[in-house]
């Protein structure tokens, strides 16, 4: 497994020559603004990497971060209700959907929705949006330390319904607890080996 020095933010970057060379898998997160994606970013690494930040709309570039030798972690723009002008927001959508239709080595991305809300329309619709492009996903609900058994499992039966989703691989983490990270980690190690 990785050093503790060789887990880093290594760049942030808007176009593809500015990217780090692809010779390593990976793991892009993507999610509505304000989900938790830094937070989720900074517990997978156990140190803070990626800046959280109160404020919708903060992450404006793409975020590289290597996990040691073996992976890299990409924070992508969140998608909603940034209050930024309508030509940023669709500069952010091209930006994104460039990145994820043609990164040679993305294996799979994390799509976190907000176990406290329902998901929206928007969360449908990248859902949607990546399968019709066959790019794997997994749906990781986000900040569910305050939920009970009974609630968990009330969550993922809502998540699954508002997603229409096919299968039952819902992963609920809690970043500020640490909760499902571990888990979390595992799933994408033995999935980005193909």
């Amino acid at each position: 497994m990785s050093s503790i020095n060789s887990i880093r933010f290594i760049k942030s970057a808007t176009k593809p020559q500015e990217f780090p060379l692809p010779d390593k898998p990976e793991v892009a997160v993507v999610g509505r603004s304000n989900v938790g994606k830094s937070s989720l970013i900074n517990a997978i690494f156990k140190r803070s990497v990626a800046k959280v930040s109160a404020t919708p709309g903060k992450t404006r570039l793409i975020n590289f971060f290597s996990f040691g030798d073996d992976i890299y972690f990409v924070d992508l723009p969140g998608y909603g209700f940034a209050s930024v002008s309508k030509s940023e927001r669709l500069n952010w959508q091209k930006m994104i959907e460039n990145y994820l239709l043609n990164r040679e080595n993305l294996k799979m991305v994390i799509m976190l929705v907000d176990s406290r809300y329902p998901p929206t329309n928007l969360d449908f619709l990248m859902k949607e949006w990546l399968e019709s492009y066959s790019i794997p996903y997994v749906v990781v609900a986000t900040k569910v330390d305050k939920l009970n058994q009974s609630e968990k499992a009330r969550v993922k039966k809502m998540i699954k319904k508002t997603l229409d989703l096919k299968h039952d691989r819902i992963m609920l983490t809690s970043a500020k607890e640490g909760m499902g990270i571990g888990e979390l980690i595992s799933f994408i190690f033995e999935n980005i080996k193909n």
